[in-house]
């Protein structure tokens, strides 16, 4: 029989010890357990956690939403704050970037020139909000780009069976439980391990794009714009000199299928 001196059992009892605590960082291992100090949604299967996560976005009042849609090959980048009586943030393009905000019912856009494409008032648009008449095309198309429920029914869409990851992972500081859709295929969702089960990230299938979605329930305040840096154009926007756009809103718009599909909220379909 191998004989220990007390020296070699400490340095081993230091050893294990300090795999434990390294192991006890993923909730894994030693006896840890990994639900200890969370909001318990890691017991429950994945059906239920994806429940809890929809249901807690659906009673929030505001979320600060950022990240990428993929569009017909086309990748467009979002930073939104919204709230239930409207939102402001930032659209980029690959041809342009826009600044959208609604409060309450009135809509407006702010953009340089080249948004504008071709209109002859388009040097006077410039870095001015103006203001989307209710009665143009475009009004319904943008308005979706700041309505909160719209864009959090399509984008939190997942395609098939469900999964549960046993690992727990984090996103941000926040620790969270992921699930995925028909492994990984359609999509994956993170909901947070801590408070509110709120959904922190969300994959979209076939690689259309991945956000944040982080700051639910914190209140923020929605300004009109000053007058002397508003533009009303009366029934509708401008056209173009060459005739596109025909009062529609810019030829330069992100691409009407997206824009009307993050407006009817049509599920997994906001972004094609």
């Amino acid at each position: 029989m191998t004989a220990y001196s007390p020296a070699v059992r400490l340095r081993r009892a230091a050893f294990v010890g300090a795999l434990c605590a390294g192991l006890a960082v993923t909730g894994t291992g030693c006896g840890t357990d990994p639900d200890e100090g969370t909001n318990g949604v890691g017991k429950l299967s994945a059906d239920q956690i994806e429940d809890k996560a929809r249901a807690a976005a659906g009673a929030a009042d505001s979320v600060h939403l950022s990240g990428t849609l993929v569009v017909g090959g086309k990748t467009f980048t979002l930073d939104m704050r919204l709230k239930s009586d409207g939102g402001s943030g930032e659209v980029k393009s690959p041809e342009n970037t826009f600044q959208v905000l609604r409060v309450g019912e009135a809509l407006y856009l702010k953009a340089d020139a080249a948004f504008w494409g071709q209109s002859e008032s388009a040097g006077k648009l410039t870095d001015k909000y103006v203001k989307v008449p209710q009665s143009d095309p475009t009004y319904k198309q943008f308005r979706g780009f700041t309505d909160m429920h719209v864009l959090l029914d399509g984008l939190l869409g997942l395609d098939g069976k469900l999964a549960k990851v046993e690992d727990y992972t984090k996103v941000g500081p926040t620790r969270a439980v992921q699930l995925t859709a028909d492994k990984g295929k359609g999509g994956k969702l993170s909901v947070s391990l801590q408070g509110t089960p709120y959904p922190l990230r969300m994959e979209r299938a076939g690689g259309a794009g991945r956000v944040d979605l982080a700051e639910w329930g914190q209140a923020f305040q929605l300004t009109p714009p000053t007058q002397d840096q508003t533009v009303d154009y009366g029934s509708q926007l401008p056209t173009t000199k060459d005739g596109t756009g025909s009062g529609s809103g810019p030829a330069t718009k992100p691409s009407p299928s997206a824009s009307q599909k993050s407006s009817a909220g049509q599920g997994s379909n906001v972004a094609g």
